[in-house]
This record gives structure tokens, sequence and C-alpha cells, in this order.
């Protein structure tokens, strides 16, 4: 009983801990870290592997990879290993290259895992073209010479429709490249671009059909290693010790790492999720700032910090190149071990590097380490921004298209408490006349922590609860983590238990995990079966008290284990098949929100589009739902740092995104909070979110000021729904994100390339935070040619320039470009249903050729029956005085299956001349009137400018309007 005791208190000591701060001891650096400290030991022309007998199979080009004779992998000769103690050496790394590291005492030191060889037996090489310019590289070990078992590959992330689009390559062409003493081989790839796979040294890369220029290429600098799986021999220890965890590691090293190159890139983006910049910093080479590689490694990071290459919540190997003497390219690696990536700064190679062709090209160096898996890569050559992208999502899938409330705002605290906690915040919206959609729950609403269950005292009507809601057109979400609590009167963890459907121990039992509910078990989401089975319990039978207005949020889905090495599952717990933890780790949130979207898809058999909050993510990730960026803090900079984490997110697919308005950690400032709602009234994702330690913080409780304030931001966002779902259903259809960086709209602005304090929602307005307390003034650039139209005043701004602007506690800069036709609705209702019938706005903001073009699409916003062709897609013309509605949908689509009886009761005319007085709407051959009216509607401060009064042209038909 006294051990059971202490146990138990020890536990609860950790948990309280562990949920306090971010503590960076808990968690490994790059030297702790074998393989990532043995890639980056590595010296240019490292490898030695040459390809051969290059041949074409099954419409791929195929080669074998061997040492070169004489070569150093033809040397190496094997040693033993002794176990490794991590946990200490804190060094961070920061040692300039070149320059010794402090001496150790030997107690301090741990003993360095030697470098491991690359073994002789050959590895399979096979390059495959596919539609739309997109690159696969997979290089593995041989089959056909039995290795101790079959590398992971990560399953259900590449879309079945993108391997029927391959390119059956029919033949390869022969080049002697200068300084070659053997030839290359050279396939078609696309119009213009061609793959290269060199055979000695070893080198593939991408390369324009017409002057040779390189776009992308992999080992050009010979840092190529890939360490084979072997059998534990007798007197062999692989053991790794890290903070008193000890990982088996029962195959040996299995480290994969390559140097990849930009070709014309200025800056490169993406592989989220990391708290910086937008553009990627460099992380080795002279004077950089982070000596850390970006980490790619799921775990739960309380408070993150933000200019921080560390690694948190998700991760999505997926890096974006950009420039604009060569536009925009691609690498994605299909991997879910943990990875490490350098950027390699100018001069990381000075004077070693001799295996890289000559090129008077700019090119951005980087380095990929993994501690497993295959080389499984994709180059998209773009050369577009948007092309990019489009040809990444063809690969993982596009994202999911949202119901319409989810595009409102939803209001989230860890916890209200009770029922009647629960209808106080929903009536108090009513009284203060805020709109909302969606009201969240979290742990504490269960029966202790067992998700599917109701704290009966606390929440004893479940369903009446929702009902009411729902009379209003809202929505609940219930929190479901992944950790399972193991009590055997628990329904989930009895039938868990008895089919096996757990992940297992390096023994072989079930893997016993800390967590909120205590001792935890964690399902193997990996196993389609075992997804299945998860699915059916969103059953209204299985989750008993849940109604269809009822929604789910997984949390925690790293995942997060409190007493787990680096708060996380041990490396060598074992999931179905034998593939261990840390084949797959980085996609285990992953399987857990397909499981969980599966399983409201299920629910409304079909017919009802799911919505799932995801916290852990991976390439993919978009087609399952929404994702946040975690446990942020109530600061400035965490402000800051939410644009471009968000940014990055929409780069890598994650077009639905968004971080916790407010800061989930601490106490903001009234200032700080109306400044974080304003800013994230344009996230694609938007919610207030706070930890139960922080006071209530709901927008009616800092005064009539700020109530105003917080009030006015959450209507920006219901004004423009209807331009949010218009952007959804683009994203919907071409992955392009909601929420962009300006380079991706202004690609050859070189003054937007590294700009993430501004950005743009879709491609018509731009949004400027305000980050600093206190700020009469921001400096906005403005990029592009065109005037750019304040969203408050109407007044103009010219684009191609930085602009100091007053901002004053009202709003933050925001704008419309010109050109652009934006829908909006003026009438504010309760929640977005209730907006349904409303009719719209038109905002025409002309450009310098007196022209705007704009679009809207509008569906039922619930069910799937979009696919069917049951909505509406409008495009707006502004040209020659004449506003145009022009239908976008298939010709071939049923009208009737969707129809709307909505009318456009004003059009706004930015940058039109005053003087005209009437319009002629055709065909209905009917004037109406121009006069000067309220640029918005219900705002105390009211600009006028043109206006097109109730013309009342359906939103469903064609029309012309022509200004008399």
């Amino acid at each position: 009983m006294t051990c059971k005791f202490f146990l138990v208190l020890f536990s609860l000591l950790f948990l309280l801990s562990s949920v306090s701060s971010w503590k960076k001891e808990e968690f490994r650096n790059c030297n702790q870290t074998p393989f990532c400290k043995r890639a980056r030991s590595r010296k240019p022309n490292y490898s030695s592997l040459i390809a051969v007998d290059v041949s074409i199979v099954d419409g791929d080009l195929t080669a074998r990879l061997i040492p070169k004779e004489g070569g150093r992998d033809d040397q190496i000769e094997n040693r033993n290993e002794q176990p490794l103690d991590l946990s200490q050496n804190q060094d961070q790394g920061k040692q300039e290259e070149g320059e010794e590291e402090e001496e150790q005492s030997q107690d301090d030191q741990p003993r360095e895992e030697e470098e491991q060889p690359q073994p002789s037996k050959p590895l399979i090489l096979t390059l495959s073209a596919y539609q739309d310019g997109i690159l696969r590289l997979k290089i593995d070990e041989d089959q056909s010479l039995n290795p101790p078992k079959k590398r992971f590959e990560v399953p259900d992330v590449i879309e079945a429709e993108f391997l029927n689009k391959k390119l059956w390559l029919q033949r390869f062409s022969e080049e002697v490249i200068a300084g070659d003493s053997v030839s290359s081989s050279i396939v078609y790839l696309a119009d213009g671009y061609e793959a290269v796979l060199r055979r000695d040294p070893f080198e593939v890369f991408v390369r324009e059909k017409n002057g040779g220029k390189r776009v992308i290429s992999l080992n050009s600098h010979g840092l190529f290693d890939f360490e084979q799986l072997r059998l534990k021999k007798d007197g062999v220890n692989w053991e790794e010790n890290f903070r008193g965890h000890t990982d088996s590691r029962p195959y040996g090293p299995q480290s994969v790492s390559f140097d990849v190159s930009f070709y014309g890139a200025e800056f490169v983006y993406g592989i989220p999720e990391h708290a910086t910049s937008l553009a990627l910093k460099p992380t080795r080479g002279p004077g950089i700032e982070f000596s850390e590689p970006y980490r790619l490694f799921n775990l739960d990071v309380f408070e993150y910090l933000h200019e921080s290459p560390f690694g948190i919540y998700g991760s999505i190997p997926f890096m974006i190149s950009h420039g604009k003497a060569q536009g925009t390219s691609g690498f994605f690696w299909l991997n879910a071990a943990e990875m490490q990536i350098d950027v390699l700064g100018d001069g990381w190679n000075a004077g070693e590097s001799k295996i890289s062709l000559p090129s008077d090209q700019k090119r951005i160096d980087t380095l990929w380490m993994s501690e497993a898996g295959v080389i499984d890569a994709f180059f998209f050559v773009g050369p577009g921004p948007k092309d990019v992208i489009k040809q990444y999502v063809r690969v993982t899938g596009l994202p999911a298209m949202p119901q319409l409330f989810a595009t409102g705002y939803h209001q989230c605290r860890w916890n209200y408490r009770d029922e009647e906690d629960v209808e106080q915040v929903d009536s108090k919206f009513d009284e203060y006349d805020i709109p909302y959609d969606v009201l969240w729950l979290d742990i504490d609403h269960t029966d202790g922590k067992r998700y599917f269950t109701w704290d009966k005292v606390l929440f004893p009507h479940p369903e009446e609860m929702q009902n009411k809601l729902a009379a209003k057109g809202r929505h609940m979400v219930t929190i479901v983590d992944p950790h399972i609590k193991r009590d055997d009167s628990y329904f989930i963890h009895k039938e868990a238990t008895e089919k096996g459907l757990y992940v297992k121990d390096a023994n072989g039992k079930d893997y016993d995990g800390w967590c909120w509910p205590g001792s935890s078990s964690y399902l193997d989401m990996l196993s389609p079966e075992v997804r299945a089975w998860w699915a059916d319990k969103f059953s209204y039978e299985n989750y008993v008290g849940s109604t269809p207005s009822l929604y789910i949020w997984n949390d925690m889905n790293e995942p997060s284990v409190f007493n787990g090495p680096e708060v996380t599952m041990p490396r060598d717990a074992l999931h179905v098949g034998g593939v261990e933890h840390r084949e797959l780790h980085n996609a285990y949130g992953y399987y857990f929100h397909m499981g969980t979207a599966g399983g409201l898809l299920k629910r409304g058999d079909g017919k009802d589009r799911p919505f799932v909050l995801s916290r852990a993510f991976f390439a993919g990730s978009q087609r399952y739902g929404a994702i946040w960026t975690g446990d942020n803090t109530a600061e400035w900079e965490q402000l800051r740092v939410s644009v471009p984490m968000v940014l990055s997110m929409g780069l890598t697919g994650i077009t639905f995104s968004g971080a916790d308005v407010g800061g989930f950690f601490g106490n903001p400032e009234p200032e700080l909070l109306v400044r974080w709602y304003q800013l994230g009234s344009y996230y694609p994702f938007f919610r207030g979110h706070a930890h139960h330690d922080t006071k209530r913080r709901e927008p009616w409780l800092f005064g009539d000021r700020n109530t105003e304030l917080m009030r006015d931001a959450i209507r920006t966002r219901y004004t423009f729904l209807p331009y949010f779902y218009t952007l959804f259903r683009e994203a919907n259809t071409s992955g392009v994100p909601v929420m962009r960086p300006l380079w991706m709209e202004f690609p050859d602005d070189e003054a937007a390339f590294s700009n993430d304090e501004a950005f743009m929602v879709g491609n018509s307005l731009l949004v400027q935070g305000v980050y600093t307390e206190r700020a009469k003034h921001a400096s906005v650039y403005l990029p592009g040619k065109e005037s750019w139209y304040d969203l408050r005043s109407g007044t103009t701004c010219k684009g191609g320039r930085n602009h100091k602007l007053e901002v004053s506690e009202e709003s933050i800069p925001a704008f419309q470009r010109a050109g652009t036709i934006i829908p909006r609705k003026d009438r504010y209702r309760r929640s977005s249903t209730q907006m349904a019938n409303d009719p719209y706005t038109l905002v025409i903001a002309l450009n310098s050729s007196q022209g705007a073009e704009g679009e809207l699409y509008i569906d039922d916003g619930r069910s799937f029956e979009f696919q069917r062709g049951a909505y509406i897609h409008r495009r707006f013309i502004f040209s020659n005085g004449r506003l145009t509605s022009l239908n976008l949908a298939p010709m071939t689509n049923d009208r009737r299956l969707f129809t709307s009886d909505c009318v456009v009761e004003r059009i706004i005319l930015l940058g039109h001349p005053t003087g005209p007085k009437s319009a002629l709407i055709e065909p209905a051959n009917r004037k109406t009137e121009i006069e000067l009216g309220p640029l918005h509607a219900r705002r105390s401060q009211r600009p006028s400018v043109l206006t097109i009064r109730k013309p009342n042209v359906r939103i469903a038909e064609d029309w012309t309007i022509k200004i008399l």
C-alpha cells in the first residue's frame, strides 16, 4: 500500500510539473540525438556511392547504388557499440563552424556513438515521373537480400488518384556531364523539364530542358548516408538512455540523411511546426542565428518559445523555395520518423565541396536527417507558388471542405464548469449582440477523463444542452483524446484490451503511460481495423448524450505521455506489423485525426461533413479537418509569431488553421486581447481559448469599450463569411490556402519575400497586425503596382511602397486590393446559420483600368451534395462601366440540386468617379438609383461611398448592371 501511495504521489507531482511550462532539459537537442550529431559531422563528398545497372522497369527508371571501389564506403569496417547515455551534454551546439567545443570532464561527457559504416549491400533506387511536373524518388534496401525486416513506408498519405497519374517511362537518354567519366541518365518529366540521374558521383536533379538550369537536386554535396538494418550480435549493445528512459534500438542505427539544393532560391519556407519566422533562417554557416536544426518531432510543448527551431505539435517535411529569377519549387520527404533539417547559410562548405557543378544560379542548400524509414521523396517544379501547392496536394490530398458554421467564431475554455455555465455564456453572447457559432467543452466535462462520457453531476442533460444551442443555429464541440483510462469498468478500455487494440511496449504488453486520466493506454491507430473500431464509438448509441450538432476536438495526440521520454511514447513501442513507434511517431496524431473524422462521417451516414480539430498533424492532415497552433501564451511576441505559423501551415496544405486568440496560458491585458481578436478574425480558424488557471476572458468582461471593440472584430469575420467560404472552396479544389504570404500573390515583389507581419486573405484582402502595446503608428508594405483601399474608410494607398499609418484602438490596418470584388453579408445575426437567407453586398474596388473581378461560392453549408453539383459558383466582372454576373459551375450541373433566393441589396463602387445617378439592370430592363451611401451599414463612423442601392438581383442568376 505504501509503495502504491508513493507511486501515485510521484505521478501526480510529475504531472503538475509537466504542465506548468516548457522545460528545455526535458527534450533532446541535436548533440543528444546520435543520428543528428553523426549527420552534421559529415563533410562534403562523404558519400562515394555510384549508380549502376540503370534500366527502365515497369515505367520507372531503376538503378542500384553501390560503393565506388576504393571509396570511403568500400573501406569502412564494422565497429561494436556500447549503450549511449544522452541525458547529459546539454550543450546547445552554439559553437561557430570550426570552433572547438569546450573541454568537459570525463564524467560529464557522454560517449559519442561512432560513425557507422554504409554497408556494402546495394540500395535500390527508383525514379518515377507523374503528371503536372512531379518527380518521385525512392531509395530502400534490397529486399531480395533479406534485411532483418522491411523498413517502414508511411501508408494512407498518398492519394490513390495520384498513383494513377504516373507517366510510364519508355526510355532514357544518355549525356556526359562536364567533368564526369561516365554518362548520366535523363528522362522526361514535363514540358520544359527533365530529371537527371547522375551515376558517378551519385546525384539526382531536375533541370530545365532548355538551357539546363537546375531546379532542385539531391546529393549534390555528397552528404548522402543510409544506415542499413542489422541483427544484433553478441557483445553489441545499441541502447540509448535519456533522462532515465532506455530505448532498446533492436535493429541498431537506421538513420537516413542527404543534402537537397534549391536553385534560383532567395528564401525557403515550410517544414512546420516551429514558432519562428516564415522565411527559414540558416542553422549552420558563418554568422548563423540558430545553431540547432529545425526539428520535426511531434511533442506536447507547453508555453513554447517564439523564435525557436524546436519542433512542437506537428510535422510536415515539405519545403518550398522561392526567388524572383526562377520562381518556386518544392521538396517533400514522406517519412514519419523524427527528422532534423539544416538550412545551410552562405559559406557553409567553403573550400570543401567539389561534387556540385559550377553555377551562376543562386542556391540554398539544406541537409535532411531522419532517424529511420526510407527515402520516398517528391520534387515539385512549380514554377509558380500556387503551382507548387497544387502539385503537393495532388500527392497528399485536397483540404476538406468545412461546414459553414466551422468558419465562424468558436468560444472555448478549459473548462466551462457545468450546464448552467454553458447556458449563461451562450445567453451573454446574445445579450451583448456578439455572434458566435460553437461552444467548446474540455476534458472536465467527462466522467473522470473517460472520453465518450459525461459528468452526471455537472452535465446531467447533455442532449438538452446541445439542442438549446442548436435552436439558435449553434453547435458544440467536445474533446476526445487518445489516452484511454485503464479502468476495467470503462467500456472503451475493456473492449480495447479484449480485442488487443493498444500499442504495445517493447516487451509486447499493452503500453501503459501517464496522462490526464492517470494510467492510460493508447490505441494503435496505424491499424485500419482499429480506426474502423474507433469510428463506431461516435455513433449516437455508443456516444450516449451526443447529438447531430456535436463535433469533436482531438488534443494530446502527438501522443502526449507525461511520464514518457520527451513527454511522449517510447521509440521502441510496437505497432501492428512490428512497426516501431520511432518509424511512425510523427504520423500518430494524423491517424488518430483520420479515425475520428471517419467516425463522424459514419455517424452521419456519409452525408454530414465532419468537423474535427487536431493539435498534432502530418502531411495529409488537411483532408480531415482543422489544426491549431497549440498552447501559446498571452504575450505580444506570441501574437506576432502566430502569423508565420499559420502561413507556414497553409503553404504545406493545412489551409484551416489558427492560433488560440488571447493566448492559452496567462492573462492578457485588454489591449493585447483586443488586438488578438482584431487579427484572429482573419485567421482561417477563429477560436478564443484559455487555460483553467487564467481569469475568465469572455468578450464582455473588460468594460464597455473593449467589449465594443471585440464585438466589432468578431462581426468583421461574419461580414466576410461569404468571402471566406468562397476561399475555403478554392482551397478544397486547388489546395491554395485561405491565408497567404504576400509573395504568393506577388511572386516578383522582392520586398514581400520575407514579410510575415502582413498577410493576404485570398487574393483580395491584405491584413497587417499590430504587435506592440500602445502603438500609434504601423508600417505597412503594400505590394504591387495598383492601389489599395482601406477597409474602414475606403481611402486609397499606393502599391509598391511602405506606408507609415496612424492606428487607433478601433482596428488594425486592412486593405482591399484594387481590381477585386468581395462579397459581404452586412446583417448581424446570432450565428452563421441564421445568416443563410440574408442579402449580399458586393464591394467593387476598381483598379487603374476601372476594372475588377471576384467570385462567390454557395452551397448548403453542411452536406456533401456539393460534390454532386449542388452549389452556386458565380464570377463577377466589372469592365467598361458594366457589372456582369457569370456562372462558373459546369453546364452539366443540375441547377435544381441547389438554388438560392438571396439577392444583392447593395453594390459599393470604390474608385469610381462620382456623378452617375442610376444604373440599368439587364435582362430585367429596370433602373435603380446610385447615391452616396455608407461603406459599413452599422458602424458609428460611416464614410460615404458610391453605392448602387437595392438592385435586388438574384445571386444565382445571370445579369448585367450598366452604370448610366
